[in-house]
C-alpha cells in the first residue's frame, strides 16, 4: 500500500497535462506545486483543533489544489454538498469540525448569517485577499517526507447522500484512498495517456475514489465539469478528448434523455464505472455512445465492495467475494437464491431479496464521524449490515435490488422498489421512473410511480396497462396503483432520486396522477372527490397520521 501525498509527490516536475477545466490546462508539475503552496497556507493558519480543511466549491480546480495539499500536509479534506443550505448546511460544518472552510463567491453567500459558523475561518478564492495569501507561500517546496503522513492518516470525510435521512459523515484514510485508487487503475486500464472526465461533484466519495485518484495513480488528466450537464456530456468528452468517466444514479438516463444523432458515437470514451443506471439504460447507452458501462458497489463507508468481472450476467453487478450474504433483516437468515424465466427476469423475488451483509467486514470501516450510535447500527454482531437490497444467483453473482428504504409491504409481502423500477424502465414512454410506497388506508403499503414523459409523448393509461400485461417478470401485486406525471424527477446533489419529498406528498399533489381505485381497474386521472374519498377510508381506519407531513 501507498498514501495520497506519495501520489502527489510523483506529479513533481511532470509538464505533461494534468487537469483540463473550461479553457485552463495545468501540468501535473502546476497541481504539486499548487498543492505544496497550499499546503504551506494551511501549516500557518491552522493551530489546534481537528486538522479539517471544508471544501464548499463546485468541480473547480481549487477543490483538486486543496485535496493534494490536504495529502501533502497529513489534513483532511471534507466534501460539503453545495446544495445544502441554512441550518442544515451549517450543521454538516460544525459536525465535521472544519478549522476552515475554502470557498467560492458564490457559496460564500450560503454562509451569510449563520452565527453557527461565526468564529469558523473562510477563505474565499479568486479574491485578493486569498490572492495574496497564496503569494506570500510561492515556490514553496514539498513538504519533506518525514514518515508523519502515513495510510493511516486520515485523508477525507464525505457525506452520505441523505437521501434516507440527516447525511452521515464517513472518514477515509490515505491508504484506503490510494490502495483502491489503484484497484481502480487497473481495472480500467488507466495510463498517463488516459483523460478521466468528472462531472460527478467532488464532494461525493464517487468522483474521489472511483476517478480523481484512480487518475492520480495512472498519472492520467482529468477533466473538471463545473456541475454535471446531460447535454454537455458529449461535447466535453469529445473537447477534452476523455477517455473514462463515473457515474451515479440518474446520470446516465439524463444523457439518454438529449437529442440521439447519427455520430454519438464518435467519441474517444473507452470505459466507464458507476452504480444504479439500470440494465435497459446501461445497454441503451453501450449502443449509442459505443461504450460499456461498468457497474460495482462499494458502501460509502468501506465495509463491503466488490465489482464486476468477466463472465457477469448484463443484470447482475458482480461476482460476491467470500463473505458476502443476502440475509433476511428480520429473521437474519439467508434468502433464497434467485430464479430466472428464459428472458433473465427474476421470478422469486419476494423470496430472494434481502440485505447485503459482509460477515467479514473490511478495515476500512472506521464508524462515522462522532455518530456511535449510526456506526453500532451498520456494525453489528460482527457483520457489516449495508442497508443496501440485493439477490444472489446459484452461481454466486449478486443484483442489487435497491436502498433499504425501498421495500414496499403490499398484502404482506415484501417487494423491492428496483425491482419495479427496472420493469417499468422498459416502458418507451417513460425518460425516467421511480418507485416508492404509499400507505394503503387499511394496512401496509400501496405501490406509487412517479414517472417523466419520453420527448413528445404523452401518457396513455390503456397502454400503459397494456405493457404492464406483456411483461412476465412483473407479480400481480407490483403494478403500481398510482402513476404520478412530472415534468422532471427530483435529484439529490450526485443525480440520485431524491423520493424523500414524492413519497411525503404521496397522491396529495398538484401534479396529475393516474390511478387505479381497485387493482384490476382501468387508470383513470384522480380528482378532488377522489382524493376526499381516499382520505375518509385512511380516517376510517384510524390511519390519517399516515398521511401527515
Amino acid at each position: 500500500m501507498t498514501t495520497v501525498a506519495h501520489l502527489v509527490r510523483g506529479q513533481w516536475g511532470d509538464d505533461r497535462p494534468g487537469l483540463f477545466f473550461e479553457d485552463r490546462v495545468l501540468t501535473h508539475h502546476e497541481l504539486a506545486a499548487g498543492a505544496a503552496e497550499r499546503a504551506a497556507l494551511w501549516k500557518g493558519l491552522h493551530r489546534e483543533g481537528e486538522p479539517h480543511i471544508g471544501l464548499l466549491l463546485d468541480n473547480e480546480p481549487e477543490f483538486v489544489l486543496w485535496m493534494q495539499a490536504a495529502a501533502l500536509a497529513g489534513a483532511t479534506v471534507v466534501g460539503i454538498n453545495s446544495t445544502r443550505r441554512g441550518a442544515d448546511l451549517a450543521r454538516d460544518i460544525r459536525h465535521s469540525e472544519c478549522a476552515v472552510v475554502v470557498t467560492n463567491r458564490t457559496h460564500a453567500k450560503l454562509l451569510d448569517g449563520q452565527a453557527e459558523l461565526a468564529d469558523t475561518p473562510v477563505l474565499v478564492v479568486e479574491t485578493a485577499e486569498y490572492a495574496a495569501l497564496l503569494a506570500g507561500q510561492r515556490g514553496a517546496p514539498l513538504p519533506p517526507d518525514d514518515g508523519t503522513v502515513t495510510e493511516e492518516t486520515r485523508f477525507m470525510i464525505t457525506f452520505t447522500s441523505g437521501s434516507t435521512g440527516a447525511p452521515k459523515a464517513v472518514p477515509s484514510t490515505q491508504g484506503r484512498i490510494a490502495a483502491s485508487a489503484a484497484g481502480m487503475a487497473r481495472q480500467f486500464a488507466l495510463s498517463p495517456e488516459s483523460v478521466c472526465y468528472i462531472p460527478m461533484p467532488l464532494f461525493h466519495g464517487n468522483a474521489v475514489i472511483a476517478n480523481w485518484a484512480p487518475a492520480l495513480h495512472a498519472r492520467a488528466a482529468t477533466a473538471l465539469r463545473r456541475k454535471f450537464s446531460a447535454s454537455g456530456f458529449l461535447p466535453d468528452v469529445r473537447r477534452y478528448g476523455a477517455t473514462y468517466f463515473t457515474y451515479v444514479g440518474r446520470a446516465i438516463s439524463y444523457i439518454l434523455a438529449t437529442p440521439p444523432h447519427p455520430a454519438d458515437a464518435a467519441n474517444p470514451l473507452v470505459a466507464a464505472y458507476g452504480t444504479e443506471a439500470g440494465a435497459v439504460d446501461r445497454a441503451r447507452f453501450e449502443a449509442r455512445f459505443g461504450c460499456p458501462l461498468r457497474e460495482g458497489y462499494g458502501s460509502s463507508e468501506g465495509g463491503v465492495s466488490f465489482q464486476w468481472a468477466p463472465g457477469t450476467p448484463d443484470r447482475a453487478i458482480g461476482p460476491a467475494v467470500p463473505g458476502l450474504v443476502v440475509l433476511d433483516p428480520e429473521t437474519e437468515r439467508e434468502c433464497a437464491r434467485a430464479e430466472f424465466d428464459e428472458a433473465g427476469r427474476l421470478l422469486n423475488g419476494a423470496e430472494a431479496i434481502g440485505e447485503l451483509v459482509s460477515t467479514a467486514p473490511s478495515r476500512n470501516f472506521q464508524g462515522y464521524w462522532r455518530n456511535p450510535e449510526a456506526s453500532e447500527a451498520r456494525l453489528r454482531q460482527g457483520k457489516f449490515w449495508t442497508g443496501d437490497l440485493f439477490y444472489r444467483d446459484a452461481d454466486d453473482y449478486l443484483y442489487f435490488a435497491g436502498r433499504g428504504n425501498d421495500w414496499l409491504r403490499v398484502d404482506s409481502e415484501n417487494l423491492a422498489v428496483h425491482t419495479i423500477e427496472n420493469i417499468l424502465a422498459r416502458h418507451d414512454a417513460f425518460a425516467a421512473v421511480a418507485v416508492y410506497a404509499t400507505p394503503d388506508p387499511a394496512v401496509g403499503d400501496l405501490v406509487m410511480a412517479a414517472a417523466v414523459p419520453a420527448p413528445e409523448t404523452d401518457f396513455d393509461p390503456d397502454r400503459f396497462a397494456e405493457f404492464l400485461t406483456a411483461q412476465a417478470d412483473l407479480g400481480t401485486k407490483m403494478p403500481p396503483r398510482f402513476v404520478r406525471m412530472l415534468d422532471a424527477m427530483p435529484v439529490t446533489a450526485t443525480s440520485k432520486t431524491d423520493k424523500n419529498g414524492l413519497r411525503r406528498e404521496g397522491w396529495r399533489t398538484s401534479d396529475t396522477v393516474w390511478w387505479r381505485p381497485e387493482r384490476d381497474a382501468a387508470y383513470r386521472i384522480m380528482t378532488e372527490d377522489d382524493r376526499d374519498a381516499l382520505a375518509k377510508a385512511f380516517a376510517e381506519h384510524d390511519r390519517s397520521h399516515l398521511l401527515e407531513d
